[in-house]
C-alpha cells in the first residue's frame, strides 16, 4: 500500500481512484463495511481504492484539551488499511488553514482536480469544510455537477448497537474488553517500540520493557493482565499505563513486566494485548508498599492468564 504524506506530494499518476474519507480511528467493523464497499467499487471501475485521513485529527487542533483518546496512531492505521487491502493512504495535515476551506474548495480543489475521484463512499454522518458545513447532500448534488459517484454507507451495528469509535473507547474505559474486542474486529492492543526507561521496575525485582505513549491520552489506565507479541514470541505479562505517580512520573507511559523473560527488548517493535484490569493506578506511600502491591497484581494477572 502507498503512503501519500501531505496534499503536496499528490501527483498526476495518483489522479483517478475510488475514494473514502475519515479519521478511521480503530478501523473498527464499521470502518471495515465502507472499506469493503470503497474494494468492490474500485474493483469494478478498475481504480485504484484510497483512504484520505487526518493528522492531527480535527478535536486535537480545534480542542486539544476534550480531544478524545485514541483507538490507533497513523503506523496502526497504515497496517490495519493495508491488511484490508486498501491500495492507497493519504494522509492530510490537518491545521486551520485546511480547515477554513469552503465544502466547494474541498470538492473541487481536492477531490476533483488533484485525486480525480470517480466514486466517493462516505459514513451516514460524515461533515466536513468550515464550519463542517459540507454533508452528503452537499456531495450528491457536486457529484451531479462534476461526474463522481457518491453514496453513504450506513452504520455498522452488532447485538443493536451502532459501531463507532465512542463506543470503543467507552467499552475500553470501563474494562468491557470483551465488547470492544466485538466491535474492532480483533484484540484491542497497543504497538510501539521498547526504549530505555529509568530501570525502576530493575530495581525492585520486576523488569520492564517500556514503550511511550505519543498522544497526550489513552483510552486505558491502570494495571492490567496483557499478552505481548514481538516478531514469532508470544508471551504473557502485567502492565501499568499512567504516569507511576508514587516514582514521580509526568509523562503517560507503558511499562510491561513479561513472566518469565530475562533477555531485553530495546529497540523492538512490540503489541501489548489487553486481556483484563487488574486496578487503577494509584500512589503508595514509599516504594516497598509498591513492590508488595506488584507481587499482588503479578498474582492475580496469572490467575486471570490462567498461568
Amino acid at each position: 500500500m502507498e503512503l501519500v504524506r501531505g496534499i503536496h506530494n499528490i501527483e498526476h499518476r495518483h489522479h483517478g481512484c475510488v475514494l473514502t474519507i475519515g479519521k478511521f480511528d480503530g478501523v473498527h467493523q464499521g470502518h471495515k463495511a465502507v472499506l469493503n464497499n470503497l474494494i468492490e467499487q474500485a474493483k469494478r471501475l478498475n481504480l485504484p481504492s484510497a483512504v484520505m485521513v487526518f493528522e492531527p485529527q480535527p478535536e486535537e487542533v480545534f480542542a486539544p484539551d476534550k480531544a478524545p483518546a485514541r483507538l490507533s496512531s497513523l503506523r496502526d492505521k497504515y497496517e490495519q488499511l493495508r491488511d484490508i487491502g486498501i491500495d492507497r493512504l493519504i494522509c492530510v495535515r490537518f491545521d486551520t488553514k485546511f480547515a477554513s476551506q469552503t465544502p466547494e474548495q474541498f470538492v473541487e480543489a481536492l477531490l476533483v482536480n488533484q485525486l480525480g475521484v470517480k466514486f466517493l463512499v462516505v459514513g451516514d454522518d460524515f461533515r466536513f469544510g468550515c464550519k463542517r458545513l459540507g454533508d452528503f447532500e452537499f456531495l450528491r448534488q457536486s457529484s451531479a455537477t462534476f461526474g463522481f459517484e457518491v453514496v453513504s454507507t450506513q452504520s455498522y451495528r452488532l447485538k443493536n448497537c451502532r459501531i463507532s469509535s465512542t463506543e470503543i473507547r467507552d467499552a475500553l474505559s470501563t474494562s468491557r474488553f470483551k465488547d470492544a474486542n466485538e466491535m474492532l474486529g480483533r484484540a484491542y492492543a497497543i504497538k510501539g517500540r521498547v526504549v530505555h526507561g529509568e530501570k525502576n521496575g530493575r530495581t525492585i525485582g520486576f523488569p520492564t520493557a517500556n514503550v511511550i505513549i505519543k498522544h497526550k491520552k489513552a483510552p486505558v489506565h491502570g494495571v492490567f493482565a496483557v499478552v505481548v507479541q514481538w516478531q514469532n514470541e508470544r508471551r504473557l505479562g502485567i502492565a501499568n499505563l499512567g504516569k507511576r505517580p508514587t516514582l514521580h512520573g509526568k509523562r503517560m507511559q507503558l511499562e510491561v513486566h513479561i513472566f518469565d523473560f530475562k533477555d531485553d527488548l530495546y529497540g523492538k517493535r512490540i503489541c501489548i494485548e489487553f486481556v483484563a484490569k487488574i486496578r487503577d493506578e494509584q500512589k503508595f506511600k514509599n516504594i516497598d508498599e509498591l513492590k508488595e502491591q506488584i507481587k499482588l497484581d503479578v498474582k492475580q494477572a496469572k490467575r486471570l492468564l490462567k498461568i
